[in-house]
């Protein structure tokens, strides 16, 4: 389980209150990977949401790099919320530690934090202009 310090260091979180992150917080299991690693699959079937708390990771769409993921950056919404398979992959380009949600936490999410769920609209939109 994450702690809510770590989740006010994310800007997604930043509107929210202390005690709104500490709900939150349950909602999220710690994930630690080495460089190299692949964090999610593109075409793979997404289950999942995450948020990166330290290190990097580039996110790939067919071969090609599309961006690199700094701390505070969250990815695997857009399989989550067009319920299809994960339009690009994500592989970590140094040692991470990673928030993961399950997709039943990630619809609370959203339906309790409106403010929240329009920044990863947002980002969504973005996201699949980049793809």
């Amino acid at each position: 389980m994450a702690d809510a310090v770590e989740l006010a260091g994310v800007p997604l979180f930043a509107s929210l209150s202390d005690a709104e992150r500490r709900d939150l917080a349950a909602g999220f299991a710690l994930h630690l990977a080495e460089a190299g690693s692949h964090l999610i699959g593109e075409g793979a079937r997404g289950y999942s949401f995450f948020v990166l708390l330290e290190g990097t990771a580039n996110v790939t769409s067919q071969g090609a790099t599309v961006t690199e993921l700094a701390p505070g950056d969250f990815f695997g919404e857009i399989a989550l919320l067009a319920g299809g398979r994960r339009t690009a992959g994500v592989t970590a380009t140094s040692h991470v530690k990673l928030l993961v949600m399950p997709a039943d936490e990630f619809r609370h999410l959203r339906d309790a934090h409106p403010a929240v769920a329009e920044q990863i609209d947002a980002a969504m939109r973005e996201r699949y202009a980049q793809t």
